[in-house]
């Protein structure tokens, strides 16, 4: 797809930027610094829980194929483990999405296992086929996916509810299910042009869902732009207007511009965001972000720093390593 031209940059610009920009050695160091620790965490996790979190399953699984497919190494074993307990909650939950009724997490849930095993290339069976027909038969007469979680930032949004939606069901959607998934994709590209993001998540996600449903692209377009321009001065993205840049915010901004955006690695906008993801780092290889939503399981150590800070945290650290290792190993 040919986009057109993004926001005018000027030479000074281009000239700071350039200045500012994290070396390639960096920038794969860091992605090499927190592979261990996504991967040593996951295992923790499956000692102390059988069921599938977005957070210490779904992101990291993304994450870690994402840095395989850059040529980064990764311990395929644990990465398959992964993988496979992902698989096994929805298999063992068949019947719950057969009946409609879903799991905790629903729309969420669902989404990020599929989007997890879409990603590892998981061959479509029928549990994958069970899940996705409960995703179609949800929420039919809105046409996009409702939340009915508020586990800010990453469960709070319709518009992120329906990317992780949609990008699953554009994997797993059964032959008998494809014409269920044209009527859906229609209304959602009619309810994307009139929905008014909020907040980083939200730009983040209606550019992601805009790009799934091929909407017009000077819509896209203008999705890209809104996302950039609230890009902060020391090259970071915040949750929140006005407040501190993060690596949750970052990441997500990153990863949608690149992949859903076309915004090249090497633009002078995402060598910043990357400078501040490096800068930010963690000796341990973790980035830390502060929760902003109310606990409301059990607290467990999962082996990932940070206390009762720590599921976000993963979350940041794994959407800071897709930025990364897209533009890490070449």
């Amino acid at each position: 797809m040919t986009y057109p031209l993004l926001l005018p940059v000027t030479v000074s610009l281009l000239s700071l930027a350039a200045a500012n920009a994290p070396t390639q050695k960096e920038v794969k160091l860091a992605v090499e610094r927190t592979i261990p620790l996504l991967q040593k965490s996951g295992e923790i996790y499956l000692e102390k829980r059988q069921c599938f979190s977005c957070h210490n399953q779904g992101l990291p699984i993304l994450a870690l194929t994402a840095a395989r497919r850059q040529g980064f190494a990764i311990d395929g074993k644990k990465l398959q483990r992964q993988i496979e307990f992902t698989a096994d909650f929805l298999r063992r939950n068949r019947k719950r999405y057969e009946e409609g009724r879903g799991t905790g997490g629903q729309v969420f849930t669902a989404g990020y296992a599929l989007w997890a095993l879409a990603e590892a290339n998981w061959k479509p069976d029928e549990t994958t086929q069970a899940v996705a027909h409960y995703l179609l038969q949800r929420d039919q007469k809105l046409g996009y996916w409702q939340t009915r979680e508020n586990r800010p930032p990453s469960e709070f949004s319709s518009l992120t509810a329906t990317f992780v939606a949609l990008r699953s069901l554009q994997t797993f959607a059964s032959d008998d299910d494809e014409g269920l998934l044209r009527q859906r994709i229609d209304k959602i590209r009619a309810w994307l042009s009139k929905v008014r993001p909020s907040e980083t998540e939200e730009r983040v996600f209606k550019l992601w869902a805009l790009a799934l449903v091929q909407a017009d692209p000077n819509e896209l377009v203008a999705a890209r732009n809104a996302l950039i321009e609230t890009q902060n001065s020391d090259g970071g993205w915040s949750q929140l207007d006005g407040k501190a840049s993060d690596a949750y915010a970052t990441g997500t901004a990153l990863v949608a511009l690149h992949r859903a955006g076309g915004l090249a690695v090497t633009s002078p906008i995402y060598r910043r965001g990357l400078k501040f993801l490096i800068q930010t780092q963690l000796g341990d290889g973790s980035w830390r972000v502060e929760s902003r939503s109310r606990p409301f399981q059990t607290y467990f150590e999962s082996g990932f720093p940070h206390g009762k800070h720590q599921f976000i945290s993963i979350t940041a650290t794994s959407w800071a390593v897709m930025a990364l290792a897209a533009a890490g190993n070449g």
